[in-house]
């Protein structure tokens, strides 16, 4: 009932504004609120994402396929008061909790302040929006390392040398434990980013999502790389996975990342080591109920991620993936081979993509994966 509250309100208040909705264009937002003194601006958005998934495991001749919705979301940001304070909302209808609510404020020249809950500044893919991806979903270095989301502060500015090459750092202090967590911190989140483009920027912040959307007239280039520092990790992941119960460790970890695109040719390519504070992922001191060793630990080792992609002069892209992922000796190493087709009828707010993937896991059953997706962000 809260979800459907929630949505009901967002149609009531876009009725009410008809005129300009029929003004805009698709995927331009539900609402645009634009005050006539100029103190304050509002957008609002709602998308969601249909998927078909189909397993088939190779050994055991065994086919499984489910339909479903992956995502669904009312999104937001304006300013308030002065241009240079802004602000993003992102709620998740379909599992009925806050994604995104932070305020960030340009408070002098090239330096902005964030505070609240949002993406922390971690590997390149999950910073790119779910909507805004070149396959069905992100890989599985993203799954098993991201930092993801988490509640804090962050410090971000930028500057160029000469004049072409731009120079981004982006300083985050956080809780450490991921989304909407309501118990005490057992210790913070340490994150520092920094990002190289030596040939300026990406066209309309075409760095931050996949594909050559913008077919690019010049090559463009970002080097990135990212420190994290997740003390007492009480999550088998740092913001995600399991709750742990033992004697708990610092996590570290550190992501490299590349992202290229030029006339429709588009690459990243994604690295990640994490490692525990004394280097052993096994914690001690936990035990059940009854005594027993839980032999509980955290989620380390390295992995890989390579993208390609080719968008075509009508609107097709072709795009290809390669993800290894070398965990430690208490989690099962996976490879992953995918390839995808993507038809982009009004960029990433309107588009139908698939994909197939075959993958070989430790111990486990080599497997094919199939997925047809549609994307309808309004």
């Amino acid at each position: 009932m809260k979800k459907i509250f929630i949505l009901t309100l967002i149609l009531i208040v876009g009725s009410l504004n008809a005129q300009d909705i029929t003004n805009n264009r698709f995927g331009k937002g539900l609402i645009n609120v634009f005050a006539k003194d100029s103190s304050w601006s509002s957008k609002v958005a709602f998308r969601y994402q249909t998927r078909y998934e189909g397993n088939f495991d190779l050994e055991e001749s065994d086919y499984s396929g489910r339909a479903f919705v992956r995502r669904a979301r009312i999104k937001g940001n304006g300013f308030a008061f002065s241009p240079k304070v802004t602000y993003k909302f992102e709620y998740d209808v379909a599992n009925g909790y806050v994604l995104d609510a932070v305020v960030k404020w340009n408070f002098t020249g090239n330096w902005t302040l964030w505070f609240g809950q949002t993406k922390l500044p971690g590997n390149i893919e999950r910073v790119f929006s779910s909507q805004k991806l070149q396959l069905v979903d992100r890989s599985l270095l993203n799954s098993k390392f991201t930092l993801d989301r988490d509640a804090g502060a962050q410090l971000r500015h930028h500057f160029k040398l000469g004049n072409t090459f731009l120079v981004r750092e982006i300083f985050s202090f956080s809780q450490g434990e991921g989304l909407n967590q309501t118990v005490n911190s057992t210790g913070n989140d340490y994150t520092g980013r920094i990002e190289l483009l030596p040939f300026g920027n990406f066209t309309k912040k075409g760095d931050y999502f996949a594909a050559d959307l913008k077919r690019e007239k010049t090559p463009k280039l970002m080097l990135s790389a990212t420190y994290d520092f997740n003390q007492d990790a009480m999550r088998s992941r740092g913001q995600k996975g399991d709750y742990l119960l033992g004697d708990l460790k610092s996590l570290q970890t550190l992501f490299i990342d590349v992202h290229f695109k030029y006339q429709g040719f588009s690459f990243f390519g994604e690295f990640v080591d994490r490692k525990t504070s004394d280097g052993s992922a096994l914690l001690e001191g936990s035990f059940s109920d009854d005594g027993l060793p839980l032999n509980e630990s955290y989620y380390t080792g390295k992995a890989i991620n390579l993208q390609l992609g080719y968008l075509m002069n009508n609107n097709w892209e072709i795009a290809g993936r390669y993800t290894s992922v070398n965990a430690n000796e208490y989690n099962n190493d996976i490879n992953q081979y995918t390839i995808g087709f993507s038809r982009y009828v009004v960029g990433h707010n309107l588009k139908v993509q698939t994909d197939f993937s075959y993958t070989t896991e430790q111990g486990q059953n080599d497997k094919l994966l199939f997925r047809l997706q549609t994307e309808f962000n309004f």
